[in-house]
């Protein structure tokens, strides 16, 4: 009795999971209005049955028959990108879309900003919480992007000062002060930027990276190690390696545990 239970759980669960992500993979393209059409295609038809409209439940009746092939031809290019992706082993990548969209975008910015030299700071939450930083910031919770990862660091912007406090696939807060490292081991000639970077890692799990706004140079700190002189390629990579470990989100925390919290 007890494992028909679990068994009829674990089959919500699947069935629930799979739904949200197909739901997310078509958010934002026009499969949504099909899928709107059909929902209320779907209570037309109920109401007939129930009335007993019996020339409208038969076109219905006829017309759902039909309406599988109709599915088929629209999203044909759809199906077949979905297909190649599972037949190419790149189905992880098919469910990661939104992770994987926001690993390019952060990269992004985070190329532009080297080039014009813009300083960044930019915190990436892992599995401890980073409540009491984020409380001390500016609320942003916006999916990150390139081109609010540049506007927040821009000079004239009043949050470029402080740390932006990224979580799942968005920005968290901006504006944040972090703690600076106090090990004696660190350089005295490096920045408050770096310092702040490893100051935090040294007290969460969180990685931090950075941009200098002399020398326009991109570095990683995690662990309360300082990784300079990371080329793009190298950080992206590292992102991605990140994504693939904890196979869902290159920040492990759940964006809800912060975006749901009072400030």
């Amino acid at each position: 009795m007890f494992v028909k239970i679990l068994i009829n759980l674990l089959d919500i669960l699947v069935l629930t999971y799979i739904l949200y992500r197909l739901i997310m993979l078509i958010k934002g393209t026009r499969a949504v209005q099909v899928l709107l059409g059909i929902m209320v295609l779907g209570i037309v038809t109920v109401i007939s049955i129930l009335l007993k409209l019996e020339t409208t439940t038969w076109l219905l009746k006829y017309l759902w028959t039909a309406g599988i092939v109709i599915l088929v031809i629209l999203f044909q290019p759809e199906i077949r990108s979905g297909l190649a992706h599972l037949g190419s082993g790149k189905f992880t990548h098919f469910f990661m879309k939104e992770e994987i969209t926001a690993i390019k975008e952060l990269v992004s910015a985070v190329k532009e900003c080297s080039y014009k030299k813009i300083g960044m700071l930019i915190v990436v939450e892992q599995e401890t919480g980073l409540k009491d930083i984020i409380e001390k910031g500016v609320r942003i919770n916006a999916e990150i992007s390139h081109e609010l990862l540049v506007s927040i660091f821009n000079p004239r912007s009043p949050l470029h000062d402080g740390a932006a406090v990224l979580a799942g696939s968005k920005i968290i807060a901006a504006s944040c002060i972090l703690p600076s490292t106090e090990n004696p081991a660190i350089s005295k000639f490096l920045g408050m930027r770096h310092r702040a970077a490893i100051g935090i890692t040294e007290v969460s799990d969180a990685f931090v990276i950075t941009v200098s706004e002399e020398t326009g140079l991109v570095s990683i700190s995690h662990k309360g190690k300082f990784e300079k002189d990371t080329d793009i390629a190298g950080l992206e990579k590292y992102l991605m390696n990140k994504l693939k470990k904890t196979g869902k989100n290159f920040s492990r925390r759940r964006v809800s545990d912060n975006v749901n919290r009072p400030a």
